[in-house]
């Protein structure tokens, strides 16, 4: 009834659908405000349109079972899963218990959930409607979300109906198109009251009752049914002090209140079992001796149905029911369905009605929950094993078990990203009895989640900390942890409380001897101990080694090297080691799509981005910056600044690398994070050195070198090195350059002794500059740094003009100029420019090509399928369907002016 605005809403969402234009939309608004019956419209619109509906139905106690609501919005379609790649089929088939297997990530699901659908889709238009969207497990919410901001070019629409709620509720919903649902208009509401109730109303009380239910359909429709005709006749009132939604809850516990005791007992029987299965209801009534027909009162007072499924009036029903239910009639209810339920097709279930049937603690039921817990970690349900383990603990008896279930029950919601949860349940198990071994876990634990949700100054210690506890009792676990402590204090840096870096590299030292061979992470570890300890040249060896064993470590089994793969990669920017850096950073995105770990994959992405920035692969370095963008978006996580400031800087633009050298370094300053503040300031050194502004570089380049940082003191030297002697301060050019050649001498790599030369050169005058710009150039092109290379012409072209020797600066700075604007590095390409110009040569402009105009993404798509990858191929890699591809080949043929990929492979693409 009315609604005009809202169906139009919809009939555009069902015609884009229907022409390969994808959407979702998320629909809002209150209980009882008629989303359902906007659902059960659309449904009826879809399917006289010929659309294939598929539905899903979030419930309270269903959250506890993971992937629940996305079996139901699937089941129908897993005839069609064979048509999925085979990683995605198992993965979608692990998460629903069909299949063994390791855990999926949730992402790799979503993925394998966006092709099940968009296959089906090929065959005809697909609807998808999620209502109660509010109660959907965890699992499901995430993936189903995924999936809403995936689609694009398939014959799809997904609707989802929200009840108001908490934000926690909706939060992996937001940033979805929304349609919100107010109140009916007043001749709307008139009308609908008109056909609730049907014998003449007094003026004032329809008046009265529009104006108390606000437009609420539910309401206009339930209240006037629960009041004594009496009241219609006149004098009609409901509470203020009730929201509208509560007084419909209100009526509905009244009007089942009033029912024969067998029949309230039936209600309550079906509101606490959410899968609506009729024979289920039967079983459970039968354990309590309830005769079937007790439902009849139930059906003649419009609150339930039983067909072929039980079936609430509305969800409001089953919570009034369930709210008012005395805790002995609920365990007696829960009871029965325990007994009720098939143990071996549904364990989990009945498990989780055995512990509400509990009244105190029950062994046997907390064990039939830590089994529970242990089949949705196998499906990848981390959420849903944390509640299980979480409520296990709850219902366990004895005081050293319960606090062990508490301790497993904390690790899985710090997994599931809950750490406020986890560290409530860390307070409950270091209530309990724990040994040695258990308390040195729930400090590591406690630990690493102030370093994951803070990355700031108090976790070094208290990592330390459990390293030392952990040295006596598992060393193996107490070097990792030595390492976490390290990796924390580069993290903290400059802002941790007192010399973190040096104290964890001393107690490392002490750790107990790693393994014969040494492990990566063993080689890591001394290899960083030594470093602040006894100084960079010193650790330069041990490195070196874990360097080369994490290079030539890439079997999937090999889960402990692959979470070191970021530290790993900071540590060969430090080394100066680009062949390293490269390999590590390429594999981490590599094994990050393989596994679709979205989760990962971000953070991948932004490490191999700042290594195309500075091996000149810029257009690259775009495209995956627009990746990481699209990903985050999609998982709802925050977009990660670093390599967007370093493309920004080596690209010379100012106002953009100032904007997020800004909000990094804020938000930086508040975590405690000091690390980042020398990433930072390296680009804004990068930044105005292209520039020109060499003082500002200097400041910039100073403090990482001072604060000695693990990576960036490294990066910086060369950068202090050239804004010190442009800017006349040719003694702490001098005092940097001892430090750099000592430790480029001590590393031996191109990249280093590339970077020696250069920054000798400019400290040099005469012959002896000369052959150090020569030997710089001869190194930096052994390996992949193209971008010094580039700068090596250039600040030898620029000493070559002032060297009076016009047509010899010619030369180097017509290569400066063209490698650096093939790059995009316009502010050095400018400074090669504005020399050029100096001794009487006009650079020529870069002619514009067909491939400027597509977009990042484009560029990206159009890369991927020129060097042979399939539509299909490239979708499983960007987390898109292969319609969506094919979508987006349509667009980039037309503004390259061909028609195939075979034309696309002899396209000249950046």
């Amino acid at each position: 009834m009315g609604r005009r605005a809202e169906r139009a809403a919809i009939e555009h969402l069902l015609a884009q659908a229907q022409a390969g234009r994808s959407g979702a939309v998320v629909m809002r608004g209150e209980a009882g405000i008629g989303k359902t019956a906007i659902l059960d419209h659309t449904r009826d619109v879809a399917a006289a349109s010929g659309f294939r509906v598929e539905n899903s139905v979030g419930v309270k106690p269903e959250r506890q079972f993971a992937f629940a609501g996305l079996h139901q919005l699937c089941a129908p379609l897993l005839a069609h899963a064979d048509a999925l790649p085979e990683p995605q089929q198992a993965a979608l088939l692990v998460a629903f218990g069909l299949r063994g297997g390791a855990a999926p990530d949730r992402f790799l699901v979503g993925l394998a959930t966006l092709n099940l659908l968009a296959e089906v889709a090929e065959n005809g238009p697909l609807l998808c409607l999620v209502d109660d969207a509010q109660w959907l497990d965890e699992a499901s919410a995430q993936v189903l979300a995924f999936v809403a901001r995936r689609v694009a070019a398939e014959r799809m629409a997904l609707m989802f109906a929200l009840r108001d709620a908490d934000a926690s509720d909706v939060r992996p919903f937001a940033g979805l198109p929304e349609l919100r649902l107010d109140g009916l208009g007043e001749s709307d509401a008139r009308e609908l009251l008109a056909s609730a109730v049907r014998a003449p109303l007094d003026v004032g009380v329809r008046d009265r009752i529009i104006a108390e239910a606000r437009g609420n359909p539910l309401a206009l429709l339930e209240l006037p049914r629960s009041a004594p005709p009496t009241h219609l006749a006149g004098g009609f009132e409901l509470p203020d002090t009730l929201s509208v939604p509560h007084r419909i809850e209100d009526e509905f516990r009244r009007r089942s209140s009033n029912l024969p005791p067998d029949t309230q007992l039936l209600l309550l029987v079906a509101a606490a079992e959410p899968t609506g299965d009729v024979a289920l209801l039967w079983h459970a009534t039968a354990q309590l001796g309830i005769d079937p027909h007790a439902a009849d009162a139930a059906e003649t007072a419009s609150l339930l149905t039983t067909d072929t499924r039980v079936r609430f009036r509305h969800p409001l029903v089953r919570s009034a029911v369930y709210r008012t239910a005395t805790p002995p009639d609920r365990r007696r209810v829960h009871g029965a369905l325990a007994a009720a339920t098939d143990p071996q097709t549904d364990p989990d279930r009945r498990a989780w009605h055995r512990a509400q049937s509990v009244l105190g603690t029950d062994e046997d039921a907390a064990a039939e929950l830590e089994q529970s817990a242990d089949r949705a970690r196998a499906r990848g349900g981390l959420a849903a094993a944390a509640a299980f383990l979480q409520q296990a603990a709850e219902l366990t008896p004895q005081p050293t078990v319960r606090a062990s279930r508490a301790l497993k029950a904390a690790h899985a919601k710090h997994e599931a990203g809950a750490p406020d949860d986890s560290l409530t349940l860390l307070a409950e198990a270091a209530a309990g009895p724990l040994d040695a071994l258990q308390r040195a876990h729930l400090e590591l634990l406690r630990a690493r989640i102030t370093f994951h949700t803070t990355r700031g100054s108090d976790a070094p210690k208290m990592l330390l900390d459990a390293a030392k506890k952990l040295t006596p009792l598992d060393p193996p676990l107490a070097r990792e942890t030595y390492l976490h402590a390290l990796q924390a204090s580069f993290h903290a840096g400059r802002l941790g409380h007192g010399r973190w870096l040096q104290e964890a590299a001393e107690a490392a030292r002490a750790a107990p001897a790693p393994p014969t061979p040494p492990r990566p992470i063993d080689l890591l570890l001394d290899g960083l101990a030594i470093r602040f300890t006894q100084g960079f040249e010193a650790s330069v060896p041990t490195l070196q080694q874990a360097l080369e064993s994490l290079c030539n470590h890439d079997s999937p089994a090999d889960d402990d090297n692959r979470s070191w793969l970021w530290l790993a990669c900071h540590i060969a920017a430090m080394l100066w080691d680009d062949e390293a850096i490269y390999v590590l950073a390429s594999r981490g995105v590599r094994l990050a799509r393989e596994t679709g770990a979205l989760a990962t994959l971000p953070a991948a992405l932004n490490a191999l981005t700042s290594v195309l920035v500075l091996t000149g692969e810029t257009a690259r370095a775009t495209e995956l910056v627009a990746e990481e963008q699209a990903i985050t978006q999609a998982t709802g996580a925050p977009p990660l600044p670093n390599a967007r400031l370093t493309l920004a800087s080596w690209r010379g633009r100012r106002p953009e690398t100032s904007e997020l050298y800004e909000a990094m370094v804020r938000e930086a300053r508040g975590r405690g994070e000091g690390a980042t503040i020398g990433l930072a300031q390296i680009s804004l050194a990068v930044l105005h050195n292209g520039l020109g502004n060499y003082d500002d570089a200097l400041a910039a380049a100073t403090p990482p070198v001072e604060y000695d940082e693990l990576t960036f003191s490294s990066i910086a030297l060369p950068e202090l090195i050239e804004a010190a002697v442009r800017s006349g301060q040719p003694e702490r050019a001098a005092t940097a350059m001892e430090l750099l050649e000592s430790r480029a001498r001590a590393s031996g790599t191109p990249w280093a002794l590339g970077l020696k030369a250069r920054s000798r050169a400019l400290i040099s005058t005469g012959p002896a500059a000369e052959e150090q710009y020569r030997e710089a150039i001869e190194r930096l092109g052994q390996c992949r740094v193209a971008t010094h290379l580039a700068r090596a012409h250039l600040v030898y072209g620029e000493w070559l003009r002032r060297e009076g020797r016009r047509r010899d600066a010619r030369e180097q700075l017509r290569t400066a100029y063209e490698l650096l604007s093939d790059m995009g590095a316009d502010a050095f390409a400018e400074r090669a420019a504005r020399e050029l110009r100096a001794t009487g040569e006009h650079p020529r402009k870069r002619t514009a090509q067909p491939a400027d105009a597509l977009t990042a993404h484009e560029l990206h798509i159009a890369r991927l399928v020129a060097n042979g990858a399939t539509s299909r191929e490239v979708g499983t890699q960007l987390f898109l369907s292969p319609r969506t591809i094919e979508a987006h080949l349509r667009n980039i043929f037309g503004k390259l002016g061909i028609t195939s990929r075979r034309q696309l492979k002899e396209a000249r693409l950046p």
